[in-house]
């Protein structure tokens, strides 16, 4: 690839990304770790992968407005105008969009080719360890979740199994299960290496959370007491 060429499309990259937890920075750690795991896979085409990786968040914006659209789709379509908008061949922007379209852990559409694995795996790489609990919680932030929501007895829901949207909740649901779904044996190898790290956070920020909620029984039996006073 042409330096002109990366810097036409990471140009636009950065016009498209506005989310905090989304943003170009997250973009350049999953491109330098789809460069890493390509170093240990076969057939990779850099230009195809690159161009992904600089492309896989740029829908984020039509998502966020409009919670029905998915960023992955809209993103593709989008890659796939600019690139042949830039007199990329059809054959290429096709390439590029089914690496982004496939890219989302939360749908049932795997990616296919070693490109849009190496992808798949590298942005799930950002939400791996600490820095997916520091994404997890700035986005959830962002949206005005909290970090857990209580049982219908009053005490703090582990976020396993939760309906309502929380940190816990994300925790139960995805954090704690990315690992297991790599497509590549350099990114599991990664993910491996950084699962603790969001392990012991969550279990110590449980532990605290639940620990503090136990001054809720002590506040109950002290206004009791009170109403029996009067």
């Amino acid at each position: 690839m042409k330096q002109s060429e990366f810097c036409a499309i990471e140009k636009y990259m950065q016009e498209c990304m506005q989310d905090s937890a989304h943003d170009k920075e997250h973009v350049y750690r999953v491109l330098y770790s789809a460069l890493d795991i390509a170093k240990t896979e076969t057939g990779v085409d850099y230009d195809v992968l690159i161009t992904a990786c600089l492309l896989h968040d740029i829908g984020r914006k039509e998502q966020f407005e409009n919670g029905a659209l998915d960023h992955a789709e809209v993103g593709g379509d989008k890659a796939y105008a600019f690139l042949t908008g830039r007199g990329f061949s059809a054959e290429f922007a096709e390439k590029v969009k089914s690496c982004i379209v496939t890219h989302r852990f939360r749908k049932s559409n795997p990616p296919k080719s070693v490109e849009a694995k190496i992808l798949f795996d590298a942005d799930k790489l950002d939400v791996t360890g600490a820095m997916g609990v520091a994404r997890t919680l700035v986005y959830k932030g962002g949206i005005n979740d909290p970090l857990y929501s209580l049982k219908s007895d009053g005490t703090v829901s582990d976020g396993d199994g939760d309906e309502a949207s929380s940190f816990f909740q994300e925790y139960h649901f995805k954090l704690k299960n990315v690992y297991s779904r790599f497509f590549t044996k350099r990114g599991e190898q990664i993910a491996k290496k950084r699962k603790r790290a969001a392990d012991d956070f969550y279990n110590s920020l449980y532990a605290e959370t639940t620990e503090a909620y136990g001054g809720a029984r002590l506040l109950d039996r002290l206004l009791d007491g009170d109403d029996e006073e009067h």
